[in-house]
């Protein structure tokens, strides 16, 4: 009665601006009667009836007229009200989690968004159909064919709720879950279900069904901090939504009903019944096959929540930092080979000891990508300095430049990996440098001396190169080499006196396995690759593959599978492995974050072993190096031309040539005079130096030596004898000996 009430008022109210045909005010009077009045009068007299016919058309016009004036004020009314909440969310500004993926679209990182929500967007095409199949049929079997609003869902609520004075099911499209999801809302009230209706159907006229549902995909709730069906995934079955069983996909279906009872990790059991819930409705629409159900309410419930992807870290930091505005960053990483090596890399510090940590570097020789980071061993272990990016930090690489010296010594046509080479003790002013072992080799081809990491034989080659264009060379190429402060580029860079990082080096390595050509590294997807720069010519970095190929691989691992170079620092704080073969080029370094010493720490026996057993880890056999380029010559030392055959230190003016040198009798020695006769002769024994030589016995010259390198001299008798020898650019060396 209190509606018919209000009904009657807003007619009341409505009727004196409702222009009825038969009422005039206007109407000109004669005889005190309107033209109306006068004109029923007429009407009565000539058709009986009339009156009766009147009222009837009278009270019919009234009610239509009526009735449109309330839909209009019912309709401008709601179109006040509407106006009135404002533009609705179409969710194109959501506060979603940062999301770093690998090159496929992997899960690498996500960050959770606003107060610690785990909001990863996804899309349609990101989940399993049967999940779809089931959401659905489970709630909004008519998702495609209404505007937002289902006008039979809603009318058989109000007839249960009416008929069973209990609400038995809900009249809520995933339109309108969408939009309580966009504008939530803790009160439950009529006002809130029109809002909700309202803003469904604007999000039917402005997105695409598609959309919408992604937004639902988004947003659904799944227990605690999880929204979105991508999150739930990962977090329950440390699996992407796209490969969901089909328990999974029911379980994910059933949670977002009632997040907070249902949640796996809580109550297995309740969460168990919703889904079974799920799949007995699917078979009753004929969705799913009664045998597939069976087998997926065998399937277990997860009882706990899994941690969220982590592979790497740095990266992804970085990458956020780079780029905070963005939601999704892709990297060219693997995740499968990303997940390998960080085991591997946690593994072997592990083994090391407490304090050393490991960085690994993968990188495509085809296009600098960079398939795998590893940039300490552990993130979180702060012994370690687990979050210091030891990849991108300055350490002394050792040995490990090596190959480019010989490189530029190939290049300029002055060896040849045949060609011979004296590994024997010499002395550049002050310098003196020494294998590492303390021992010498005597004479041996340039293959063998890079295999073996021979320092004698590097120096003296580098002499000849140049430091300048060594360190030029690897500049131009791109990588950053620091020389300690205040010091100049001298020989001793070498042999690991110039600062690099890890992925400089492996770089340049990948520049060898390129034949001399190399390329920027490259981590973020769709990245334009910058135009090669040239390391050194093809024949020469072919040369170099071709030698370390042969490098004696560490124990247990097969030889000739990769080529690779082994590096140690000065004080044994870095070791370095890295190595190549016709796909990838991976660098490995170890060591204390910190820099301090850890006495033992060798390349060879630390370093080089994750190296192999990174690439074992690659599952794939090693690819092979590329073929001889046109101008190698593969020849043996005597079929090799003359001047390749043998290489000697001194040469062209203006280049550093070996000091010469006194090896016998060495300093300090005591020599027994033969037969204890004064006046025995006595041999000397002269290396290096640039003739013509002169030689002085207690500051007296011998006669000039015509070019020989042994020569004799006959002392005054016993007692100390000072020797001395000087080369045409006055470089010198003296021993004193004892003769008895």
């Amino acid at each position: 009665m209190k509606g018919r009430g209000f009904i009657s008022s807003v007619i009341t109210g409505l009727v004196p601006v409702i222009p009825f045909r038969h009422a005039q005010p206007c109407a000109p009077k004669r005889d005190g009667r309107d033209i109306g009045e006068r004109s029923d009068a007429v009407l009565r007299t000539a058709m009986p009836g009339h009156d009766k016919w009147s009222d009837t058309s009278r009270r019919a016009h009234f009610l239509i007229a009526a009735t449109v004036a309330i839909v209009a004020v019912a309709g401008v009314g709601s179109a006040a009200w509407v106006h009135a909440l404002g533009p609705p969310p179409l969710g194109r500004d959501l506060d979603t989690s940062h999301v770093v993926q690998d090159r496929d679209g992997r899960l690498l990182r996500a960050y959770a968004a606003g107060p610690g929500v785990w909001r990863l967007q996804a899309a349609v095409e990101d989940v399993d159909p049967r999940f779809l199949s089931l959401l659905i049929g489970y709630e909004d079997k008519r998702f495609y064919d209404h505007l937002g609003v289902d006008p039979l869902a809603m009318g058989r609520a109000a007839f249960q709720l009416v008929s069973q004075a209990r609400i038995v099911s809900g009249a809520s499209t995933l339109s309108m879950q969408v939009a309580r999801l966009l504008e939530p809302r803790r009160e439950r009230s009529l006002g809130t279900k029109l809002r909700q209706i309202a803003r469904a159907l604007a999000l039917e006229f402005h997105l695409s069904k598609a959309e919408i549902l992604s937004l639902y995909l988004t947003l659904a709730p799944y227990g605690g901090n999880l929204e979105g069906v991508r999150a739930a995934s990962l977090a329950y079955f440390g699996k992407e939504p796209r490969r969901l069983s089909l328990g999974e996909a029911a379980l994910l279906v059933a949670l977002p009903q009632s997040p907070e009872a249902r949640r796996p990790d809580r109550s297995a059991d309740r969460a168990r019944r919703a889904r079974d819930r799920v799949l007995d409705r699917a078979v009753a629409h004929g969705l799913i096959p009664a045998d597939e159900i069976a087998r997926a309410k065998a399937e277990a419930v997860p009882s706990a929540r899994r941690p969220m992807p982590l592979l790497a870290p740095h990266a992804a930091d970085q990458v956020i930092a780079a780029a905070p505005s963005r939601r999704l960053h892709t990297l060219t990483i693997e995740a499968p080979l990303q997940a390998a090596l960080e085991d591997l890399a946690r593994d072997r510090a592990q083994a090391l000891g407490p304090d050393l940590s490991v960085a690994i570097i993968a990188v495509d020789n085809a296009t600098g990508e960079v398939r795998a980071r590893i940039a300490s061993a552990d993130y979180f272990d702060v012994r370690r300095a687990g979050q210091v990016d030891m990849t991108a930090a300055l350490r002394s690489p050792g040995s490990a430049l090596k190959p480019f010296i010989y490189g530029l010594g190939f290049e300029d046509g002055l060896i040849h990996p045949e060609t011979l080479i004296d590994d024997r003790p010499v002395r550049y002013g002050s310098y003196r440098p020494e294998n590492f072992d303390q021992t010498f080799q005597g004479t041996v081809t340039v293959r063998k001396a890079l295999q073996l990491s021979l320092n004698v034989p590097a120096i003296a080659v580098l002499g000849k190169v140049g430091v300048d264009r060594l360190g030029a060379r690897l500049t131009q190429a791109g990588a950053a080499l620091v020389l300690p402060k205040g010091e100049a580029p001298g020989l001793a860079m070498g042999l690991g006196g110039v600062g690099i990082t890890l992925s400089d080096l492996t770089m340049l390595y990948a520049g060898l396995a390129r034949l001399g050509a190399a390329v920027p590294l490259i981590e973020r997807e769709g990245g334009t690759s910058p135009d090669p720069h040239r390391l050194m010519d093809r024949v020469a970095a072919w040369y170099i593959g071709h030698a370390l190929l042969g490098a004696p691989p560490p124990d247990n691992a097969p030889q000739g599978r990769i080529a690779f170079k082994t590096g140690t620092s000065y004080g044994y704080r870095d070791a370095w492995a890295v190595g190549f073969d016709g796909r990838m080029t991976v660098g490995v370094w170890v060591g204390r974050p910190d820099g301090t010493p850890v006495p033992g720490l060798l390349g060879r026996t630390s370093a080089a072993p994750i190296l192999f057993d990174a690439f074992a880890r690659m599952g794939q056999a090693p690819s092979a190096l590329p073929r001889a380029p046109q101008g190698a010559v593969l020849a043996t030392t005597a079929r090799l031309p003359p001047p390749l055959q043998r290489f000697s230190a001194a040469g062209r003016p203006g280049e550093v040539t070996e000091p010469p040198r006194i090896m016998f009798p060495p300093d300090g020695a005591r020599l027994e005079l033969a037969g204890g006769a004064a006046g025995a002769p006595v041999a000397l024994k002269i290396a290096g130096g640039r003739a013509p030589l002169t030689v002085m016995v207690n500051g007296l010259p011998l006669p000039a030596a015509n070019g020989r390198r042994t020569l004799f001299f006959r002392p005054d008798g016993p007692g100390f004898v000072r020797l001395t020898v000087m080369d045409a650019r006055g470089a010198a060396d003296s021993v004193t000996v004892r003769l008895q």
